[in-house]
């Protein structure tokens, strides 16, 4: 570790200086040899720089997106040219260049972090062993070699031995305690992190290996973090734990205000939006506007959320306008209310034996009344054919069931 943070000692300088105008600042409310001092020095040092890289931050938000919704046009490359490796990676750089996607702007908040944090981790180190470094003479080094987080010194490890803890003035049990705690810190923000971005902000419409890996990083990375952080110093554990609790913090925000389309937090936003829109009557704010210019641009493209946002505004009698606007819609909300009368009249699905029965039944009917007619004309002819004077026979059968009419000769006695 330290030969690699030799490698940014060129920055070194500029990251003592910084340090050291926030100890002024701080040391004139807590005190020059306070932990608190020194400790929001670093923390204010990490806020600095994650302001410089919002942009960078922004990008890296676009362009992971951008790989989601490119999973499947990248699956099937490598499916239609598996055999061709060459010519799977111009197809890949090709799909790159036509959707304006870079791989690596998912890395870039990192490594342009990481000059920062190597530069603090020299910097602790040479306080620990007693330097002089950058801006900060012997004075300062004092200073900062008195301060206690906790009762654990800047300088500190969790690895150190109890005589390189006494020559800090501590005890080993505090330093071990402190950094045991932080280290967990550390690492359940950055599994929350990533656990917030994989079940809320994620299209859960396409299942891919990228989803895969992400998951498996998820768990991957705390473990990580917390076998370096048993190396790091107490001022560093202080500005990676800082800088996780910024990055969740500012991926909640971008998660509430600027979710992944087809993902659980957009769901959860439009349901916002809609409320809003059912008290207020109107869109407000210049962000819900773009979005519902969004949605207004996608037309027939839309997804299921949005499909159902674009429901409850019809059914509130409000249409989506291409300004991110609501207008008032008589039709839109006719065609709703037709659209759920129409489904509530739909007749309840049958199970298959009771269509057969149905079928069975009703084809019994039909020959029944063709029988039935087909007798009917047949006594008719009979009928017809007969002498008018002589009663047909079973013409008692025939009155009893009135298809003879007239006045009928009564019965003889003896048949009585």
């Amino acid at each position: 570790m330290d030969t690699i943070a030799s490698l940014f000692s060129f920055i070194t300088w500029p990251v003592s200086w910084v340090i050291v105008q926030f100890h002024k600042l701080y040391g004139a409310i807590f005190g020059a040899d306070t932990g608190w001092a020194w400790g929001l020095s670093i923390v204010s040092l990490v806020v600095l720089i994650r302001i410089c890289l919002i942009p960078l931050f922004v990008k890296q938000i676009k362009s992971t997106r951008n790989m989601q919704v490119l999973q499947p046009k990248m699956k099937a490359i490598q499916e239609r040219y598996k055999s061709d490796k060459q010519r799977q990676s111009e197809e890949m750089m090709k799909l790159y260049k036509e959707t304006g996607t870079n791989p690596l702007s998912s890395c870039l908040p990192i490594l342009a972090q990481s000059p920062f944090f190597f530069a603090l981790y020299h910097v602790l180190s040479a306080i620990a062993s007693n330097k002089k470094i950058g801006v900060i003479d012997q004075s300062l080094l004092d200073s900062a070699r008195q301060a206690h987080i906790f009762g654990a010194p800047l300088a500190a490890k969790f690895m150190n031995s109890s005589a390189e803890v006494s020559a800090l003035g501590a005890s080993l049990t505090d330093v071990r305690v402190v950094t045991a705690v932080m280290i967990v810190m550390m690492s359940a923000s950055q599994f929350f992190t990533q656990r917030q971005l994989m079940t809320k902000n994620v299209d859960l419409t396409v299942k891919t290996p990228y989803m895969q890996q992400q998951k498996m990083l998820m768990y991957i990375f705390p473990v990580i973090f917390a076998v370096m952080g048993i190396n790091f110093p107490v001022g560093v554990l202080v500005y990676w734990l800082t800088t996780n609790v910024w990055t969740m913090g500012q991926q909640m925000y971008v998660i509430n205000q600027n979710p992944t389309p087809g993902s659980k937090a957009q769901d959860q936003y439009l349901t916002r939006l809609l409320k809003s829109v059912t008290t207020h009557g109107e869109v407000r704010g210049r962000t819900r506007r773009n979005t519902v210019k969004r949605i207004v641009a996608k037309g027939p493209d839309r997804n299921d959320i949005e499909r159902k946002f674009v429901t409850g505004l019809a059914k509130l009698g409000l249409a989506p306008q291409e300004d991110g606007t609501v207008g008032k819609s008589d039709t839109a909300a006719a065609e709703a209310e037709g659209g759920a009368a129409q489904r509530r009249q739909q007749p309840k699905r049958q199970t298959k034996a009771k269509r057969q029965t149905g079928t069975a039944q009703a084809g019994g009917k039909d020959a029944d009344s063709t029988e039935s007619g087909s007798k009917t004309s047949l006594q008719k002819q009979d009928e017809e054919s007969k002498p008018a004077g002589k009663p047909a026979s079973g013409s008692s059968r025939q009155a009893k069931s009135g298809q003879r009419k007239g006045p009928q000769r009564p019965k003889h006695p003896s048949k009585k």
